[in-house]
């Protein structure tokens, strides 16, 4: 994803979750899809999956009982597994994979330009991994976090 520069009175409607967040939301606004979403990408390509729950959970507050709402929350704790996943709490990861599959379901392939069916594929991977020892998930995902790419 390339960023684009900043436009010049943004509003910075997450900087209350931090000036970083705030400042990533800003280098991505002007473009077709919303600068949280887009944000959610960047930080979860990074690694930063707890950043990009933070910069999607503002995004979803103001759309949590529309349409989108369910899409959203997914995507959040579809993140929020890979938290916990970083953090060797495998049944927490388990149970946000669970949760972010069923809300998944519902949506088409594309989605916002988004593969739901890839997440999905993606999360019951995970869900497989989870059956194993710890070891085994640590030995056989390591470098592995995913990376999530949005459709053209």
């Amino acid at each position: 994803m390339n960023c684009i520069s900043p436009r010049s009175g943004y509003d910075a409607r997450v900087s209350h979750k931090s000036a970083r967040i705030a400042s990533l939301v800003e280098s991505l606004q002007g473009r077709d899809l919303d600068a949280r979403y887009l944000g959610y990408f960047t930080c979860f390509n990074h690694q930063q999956f707890y950043e990009a729950h933070e910069v999607l959970e503002d995004l979803w507050l103001e759309v949590r009982f529309k349409p989108d709402g369910d899409f959203y929350k997914a995507l959040i704790q579809l993140a929020g597994a890979f938290v916990h996943i970083q953090k060797k709490r495998f049944g927490p990861a388990s149970a946000l994979f669970h949760l972010a599959q069923g809300y998944l379901a519902k949506y088409p392939v594309p989605y916002h330009h988004l593969d739901a069916g890839m997440v999905r594929q993606l999360i019951a991977e995970w869900q497989a991994d989870l059956k194993r020892s710890p070891d085994e998930i640590l030995a056989n995902n390591s470098g592995r976090l995913p990376r999530l790419c949005l459709m053209d």
